[in-house]
């Protein structure tokens, strides 16, 4: 763990075979991350850009699009995982994600029958299984935990949502026999910030502080239901212009028994700042006035959460579109 008396975890959000060649390694060996993640817009921007897969894809050019892109997707989560597999061995997370088929977001049959399958083809102790907090997905993740399977439950935006993910986990794990499976719950941030900051400056609220505080919340009522298997994990952390630092969402975030997932030069821009204390989370109190602020200036919370949770599904359902239809 980066910071390992507090239980705060870099992971690394970005998969690519080159990369995981050298890359990856050198961030484990230098204790920088312990854990790694995917999504189909990270599978997307590999797959159809890096030449490392040039070859592969041509070997499986009888196959159909969604074989080629498993194909793809399962050995780099198998290359991933088997270069974590010390740090998991050792309890020291070392896991790898990979997102089931989002189209299948509103089936959970379908959702369930597809993690088997991949969890089974990986074929590797160390992969989380990615579920988006939809209704669906929260049948799913019950079941799933409740069969072993590490869970990574993704696209979170509310407390509602998160609230769906540890009932789920709570009962799935009740039917676990032997070791309680892990599970994070992916809590997005930047993505509030870009959303809404123009439109808050407009009506004097400040900016940058919506995703973290969203998040501080919702970190808040998973650390207060106490699950032992279930940590907060912060996704979404990259910023993207200028107006903060590169590791604005990792620094103010740096809160006990949790996980950021980040990208390599948000990761590199906080490594550089050397910091290795915990941070404490902004009040209750403080918290709960700036949504009073925010729900004053008329901003209606809850539809900015449907919003992104809608916008989130259909960025990756489009990037898997793109990459079945150029690998067609």
């Amino acid at each position: 763990m980066y910071i390992e008396k507090e239980k705060f975890s870099l992971w690394c959000d970005f998969i690519e075979r080159d990369f995981l060649s050298c890359g990856l390694n050198e961030l484990i060996e230098k204790k920088i991350v312990n854990g790694a993640t995917s999504n189909p817009s990270i599978f997307k921007n590999a797959f159809l850009n890096s030449p490392a897969y040039k070859k592969d894809i041509e070997s499986l050019r009888d196959k159909g699009a969604k074989e080629i892109y498993e194909a793809l997707a399962i050995k780099d989560i198998q290359i991933s995982a088997d270069i974590l597999k010390d740090l998991y061995k050792n309890g020291d997370d070392g896991f790898i994600s990979i997102e089931v088929d989002p189209t299948l977001c509103d089936d959970f049959e379908a959702t369930i029958k597809e993690a088997r399958r991949l969890f089974k083809s990986i074929n590797r102790e160390n992969v989380m299984i990615k579920i988006p907090a939809t209704d669906a997905g929260f049948v799913a993740m019950e079941q799933l935990i409740s069969e072993g399977i590490h869970i990574n439950a993704t696209l979170i935006f509310s407390p509602l949502q998160a609230k769906g993910c540890l009932d789920a986990f709570e009962k799935g794990s009740k039917l676990v026999s032997g070791v309680l499976p892990k599970a994070v719950i992916s809590v997005f941030v930047s993505r509030f910030d870009r959303k809404v900051d123009a439109k808050f400056c407009d009506k004097d609220i400040k900016s940058g502080l919506l995703g973290i505080f969203n998040a501080t919340k919702i970190y808040r009522d998973i650390e207060k239901r106490g699950l032992p298997n279930v940590r907060t994990l912060f996704a979404s952390t990259g910023v993207k212009g200028e107006e903060f630092v590169k590791d604005y969402y990792i620094t103010n975030l740096l809160f006990a028994n949790s996980v950021n997932t980040a990208p390599i030069e948000t990761i590199d821009a906080f490594v550089k700042t050397g910091i290795k204390e915990i941070k404490e989370p902004a009040s209750p109190k403080q918290i709960e006035e700036f949504f009073e602020a925010v729900k004053n200036k008329e901003f209606d919370i809850d539809k900015i959460y449907k919003e992104l949770m809608d916008e989130g599904l259909e960025a990756f359902k489009d990037a898997f579109a793109d990459i079945l239809k150029e690998l067609s």
